[in-house]
């Protein structure tokens, strides 16, 4: 039994009451060591979603406030000459942690957020013709505002596509938007939290996941999504790569769900988080209604046992 699930819901459900979905689709993202993007207005939790996720595996947690006149090197680092010794050093930016919260990332110029695209797909940097690894741990979690708002730049097609998820916060009942004014601000809880589980303890998850059978109808099911994606007028073809993260993201779903097998209604669950960003980016849609037009067209194709 995944008990150890159970006892990350109940804490999340203290600390951030009506987001029991948003912390499963955060803890995925950890689970399968990919990338997340939460696009909300300001003040909706995104940034303590992030911290509470650093705290269940003592993750390394490094935040990154994105404005337009951040530099690449403000992310990466850069290589400074030391004069005493007479050689050149490589002083790491803040990229090199393991949980990095991208805030605001559409704030960023377009040159500073490409500065991200090998850090995501690589999990590693160049700089001065020199190759730096990443964490084995390395995550980004993003936080966008809407569109709409001003000061924002709209990311790149090949940048959304490096994100597993695309998804906003939940919505509190009146029940539990009482109970979080009662208790105030989670920056002291967060303080106060110790971590639940370790690092190795995330590694022994991610190897666990790998072990999850996947029938082939549901390999052919996520191939007919894909090659109907492109055949689509009004849709952005879905990549490879969104594929192959459909599958990860429902293998890990499979785990924390305390089975060792696929469903399809796995794939019905997750497609709208996985590939709304991708099939619609270029209509500038706001996140629901991605989520929205990924379920209809979700429809459109029947699973063939």
């Amino acid at each position: 039994m995944n008990l150890w699930i159970d006892e990350c819901l109940e804490k999340g459900r203290k600390f951030l009451p009506g987001n029991e979905l948003t912390l499963k689709l955060g803890l995925v993202t950890l689970l399968t060591g990919r990338h997340a993007l939460v696009e909300d207005v300001p003040g909706m939790g995104k940034t303590t979603l992030v911290h509470f996720l650093s705290k269940i595996f003592d993750l390394e947690f490094h935040r990154i406030q994105f404005t337009s006149d951040l530099l690449p090197s403000d992310l990466i680092g850069l290589t400074f000459y030391r004069k005493e010794k007479e050689d050149f050093v490589f002083r790491p930016g803040p990229l090199f942690g393991e949980l990095i919260l991208a805030d605001e990332l559409n704030r960023g110029g377009p040159k500073t957020q490409s500065a991200l695209l090998q850090a995501m797909e690589e999990k590693n940097v160049t700089v001065d013709n020199q190759h730096h690894s990443l964490s084995d741990f390395f995550c980004v979690i993003a936080t966008q505002n809407p569109r709409h708002q001003i000061g924002t730049f709209p990311l790149p097609e090949s940048q959304l596509d490096r994100f597993l998820f695309k998804f906003s916060m939940g919505k509190m009942s009146h029940e539990e938007e009482v109970f979080l004014l009662q208790t105030g601000t989670r920056l002291d809880q967060y303080k106060e939290m110790k971590p639940l589980y370790s690092k190795e303890d995330l590694r022994s998850h991610r190897e666990k996941i790998k072990e999850i059978k996947v029938a082939k109808p549901v390999f052919e099911y996520i191939a007919n999504l894909l090659q109907s994606s492109r055949g689509h007028h009004e849709l952005s073809g879905l990549s490879p790569r969104c594929g192959l993260d459909l599958i990860d993201a429902v293998k890990a779903w499979a785990y924390i769900h305390n089975r060792d097998y696929v469903l399809p209604d796995d794939i019905s669950e997750l497609f709208p988080f996985v590939a709304g960003h991708r099939l619609f980016y270029h209509q500038q849609q706001s996140t629901e209604t991605e989520h929205l037009k990924a379920r209809e067209f979700l429809k459109t194709i029947h699973f063939v046992p």
